[in-house]
């Protein structure tokens, strides 16, 4: 399967865009019209977040590849909300979601230091608070493997894709 985009605001192109502002815009200026194209598109983020309000039974942890001006930096977060929309929060300039080719939920976001890079995933409920500690220190030190990361949590593919109707 190759890379199934949620939402995106990298690379809006305002030719896409067109034929729709000189129907339902036709007074609207260029620079105007751009504006409002941007704003569309974050509302577009607002009903994928509705489309999301996915109920999980554990944490979502994001695992992180941090791009920084010193360099790459491994990270995790623990999101604390139980909805898969929780996971649709970026503070960067551009964020792209998306399931990748493995039916994982990703995240590409941009800003002025460089690119991160988010892989979601959710704890399986039979994981113990200790393994859940060394899984989490694996990620600090850098040392986290597939095998590692699959063997704690699931992913949330499944769920995304079947209310898409894709398959994965």
């Amino acid at each position: 399967m190759k890379k199934k985009v949620i939402w995106s605001n990298y690379n809006l192109d305002y030719e896409d865009w067109k034929d729709f502002f000189d129907d339902e815009y036709p007074d609207l200026d260029e620079d105007k019209r751009i504006d409002l194209m941007y704003e569309l598109n974050n509302e577009h983020l607002d009903d994928e977040r509705m489309n999301l309000d996915i109920p999980v039974d554990e944490k979502i942890v994001v695992i992180a590849d941090l791009g920084r001006w010193h360099g790459r930096i491994p990270g995790y977060k623990e999101i604390q909300g139980r909805s898969i929309k929780d996971c649709l929060v970026a503070n960067t300039d551009y964020a792209t979601w998306y399931l990748d080719g493995r039916g994982d939920l990703c995240c590409e976001a941009i800003h002025h230091d460089g690119t991160d890079h988010y892989l979601y995933r959710v704890f399986k409920p039979d994981v113990s608070d200790t393994r859940k500690e060394n899984f989490l220190n694996k990620i600090c030190r850098g040392t986290v493997t597939r095998a590692d990361i699959t063997r704690i949590t699931r992913r949330l593919g499944d769920k995304i894709a079947e209310v898409y109707g894709w398959r994965i």
